[in-house]
């Protein structure tokens, strides 16, 4: 019987949801414009919070944020922009 050693690991991936990030996304590269859009908006809004902030409220910002379709976001008027800035789900700071 063969045992696998655990893998290596940033010393930053310190519980289930920070493990699983690190293990299946960072580092790896991405090539797809609306995944890069996704990761903009999303590290904009990390700006002086945790990432795991910001991955607790990764699918409230895909719902929020129209699965970040830039076509859609780029549409967004002032009462869409309102109702952002009342989704207690996402990041809701004027200045991101």
């Amino acid at each position: 019987m063969t045992s696998r050693a655990a893998p290596t690991r940033c010393s930053w991936a310190t519980n289930p949801l920070l493990t699983q990030y690190h293990d299946q996304e960072w580092g790896v590269p991405v090539h797809d414009d609306r995944r890069l859009f996704e990761f903009l908006i999303l590290e904009g809004a990390q700006a002086g919070l945790s990432w795991n902030t910001i991955l607790q409220k990764r699918d409230a910002f895909r719902t929020a944020f129209d699965h970040f379709d830039p076509v859609a976001i780029a549409r967004y008027d002032a009462r869409k922009i309102r109702r952002l800035l009342s989704n207690p789900g996402i990041i809701r700071n004027r200045l991101k």
